[in-house]
């Protein structure tokens, strides 16, 4: 069995949200860790969001499945249906397709650690951010939503 150390890989930062939609984010990192292991068929990053800072912008995806695991520290995650605090060992999941934007925040005065684990992407996915009208397709990237 492969082991990964998470230590002895790259920290990774940054968003390609289109500006200014990037700023809450600023405070998130992660380590590919599924990519460390050679995984290829699905994506999996083990993901510290430190004080103040959210994991994404509120999203849905129409063709990929999210999981996230809770490893570390507190978070509140934001639905459109609702808030609900995120502890240690605490598991969400995200059903493709359904169109219930979400996203994790760090609310507390300590940094709090997730394992998120997804498709890595299908090319059929397209991933929406109704509330700052942006949009995502493997085909464009990032962009502003369509109007109309």
């Amino acid at each position: 069995m492969p082991k990964i150390r998470p230590a002895d890989h790259p920290i990774l930062t940054g968003s390609g949200y289109l500006p200014p939609h990037g700023a809450a984010v600023a405070g998130r990192s992660r380590i590919a860790v599924g990519a460390a292991g050679h995984l290829t068929q699905f994506g999996a990053n083990l993901v510290t969001l430190q004080p103040g800072a959210w994991s994404s912008q509120h999203h849905w995806h129409s063709a990929e499945d999210e999981l996230v695991i809770m490893v570390s520290g507190a978070l509140v995650l934001v639905e459109y249906d609702g808030e609900t605090p995120m502890m240690p060992a605490y598991i969400a999941t995200f059903k493709a397709g359904t169109a219930n934007g979400h996203h994790l925040q760090n609310r507390s005065d300590a940094p709090a650690t997730f394992l998120a684990v997804g498709c890595d992407r299908p090319e059929t996915d397209e991933c929406q951010y109704p509330e700052i009208d942006m949009f995502w397709s493997a085909a464009t990237g990032f962009t502003a939503k369509p109007q109309g």
